[in-house]
């Protein structure tokens, strides 16, 4: 079976996302501009427009993270700080987001009740992901001496908010934007 092709406004949603990640992921950028990493959102608005692309568009960004990861890490001086074993469970964690926004495209409408699907598909998938890259890190990524149940809930408790907060805010503005322009152009095919 061969892959979907792509659109053209699957082409430009591709090209902007990347180059949000690239731009927001990339301490040379991201430093100079002062702005939070917007991958999380990345991948569930990547979701939400490449959906039917995943088996070669979810690997492709999944590809760029880590290549973004490498050379900030190897040539910019980042540190390794979140780099072990646990670093692989970004994928589940960004496939819980890929999955929120495919699911929102699939149920998504231009009115209140979507903006409400659309908010809580977006708080549910970055909740999903922050539980799997956190618990993860925690548990196994030898960065704790002595973890504890409690300690993991306040760090949990400590981190949730920031991290979901930040993806709610790309990926909330991008999602109005979206309704945005779809709603002009419903009002200029209702003219023609």
């Amino acid at each position: 079976m061969s892959p979907a092709p792509l659109t053209r406004a699957q082409g430009v949603a591709l090209a902007i996302l990347l180059a949000a990640m690239l731009a927001t992921r990339l301490p040379i950028f991201a430093g100079f501009l002062h702005v939070q990493d917007a991958s999380w959102a990345v991948f569930f608005l990547a979701g939400f427009y490449l959906r039917e692309l995943w088996r070669w568009a979810f690997p492709t960004f999944i590809g760029t993270a880590v290549a973004i990861d490498l050379v900030a890490i190897g040539w910019m001086g980042v540190p390794n700080y979140c780099l072990t074993v646990a670093y692989w469970f970004v994928v589940p964690g960004y496939g819980s987001l890929w999955l929120g926004g495919a699911w929102l495209a699939a149920r998504a409408t231009p009115d209140l009740f979507g903006a409400g699907c659309g908010l809580a598909a977006l708080l549910m998938s970055a909740s999903l992901c922050f539980f799997i890259t956190n618990a993860s890190f925690f548990w196994i990524g030898e960065r704790v001496t002595a973890p504890t149940w409690e300690a993991w809930v306040a760090n949990f408790t400590h981190w949730y908010w920031p991290f979901v907060r930040t993806t709610v805010a790309y990926a909330g503005v991008a999602l109005l934007v979206h309704l945005g322009l779809s709603a002009q152009a419903r009002r200029r095919l209702a003219k023609q």
